[in-house]
């Protein structure tokens, strides 16, 4: 039986569910996903066919029209929260972990686009770092 996950923006207009064993967090240190969030992204994932959307007020942003088209970043209209990134080209989508409404027994596994890692902090927690 699949595991099933729920989370919702800040307002709860916009929530989602998740009917399968959700991604280990990757912390994406990334130019945009800072702008976005104003640290890092912290985000899990769950396949496409097990994800479930609901709410009128999410807005699809393409934040990288010349070097990757095919992805979008979601937030919610009403309360600014960002929720997913996702790549047209793949079958999962990227959820924001701390959209998730209770626990969830995930665990961070690597940072990503450490080469963009501003001056005013640092990665101290002995997880893999990747730079590209």
């Amino acid at each position: 039986m699949a595991e099933t996950t729920k989370g919702s923006c800040l307002c709860g207009t916009i929530t989602w569910e998740a009917n399968c064993e959700m991604r280990p967090v990757v912390m994406c240190h990334c130019g945009q996903c800072r702008k976005q969030t104003g640290y890092c992204y912290a985000a899990t994932a769950a396949d496409n066919d097990a994800l479930t959307i609901r709410g009128n007020t999410l807005k699809w942003y393409q934040a990288s029209p010349e070097t990757m088209p095919e992805a979008k970043r979601g937030f919610c209209t009403e309360c600014g929260s960002a929720l997913f990134w996702k790549n047209e080209s793949e079958s999962f989508t990227s959820i924001l972990a701390g959209s998730i409404d209770g626990d969830s027994g995930l665990e961070i596994v690597e940072h990503i686009f450490a080469d963009d890692l501003p001056d005013w902090y640092e990665i101290k927690d002995g997880k893999p770092i990747r730079k590209q």
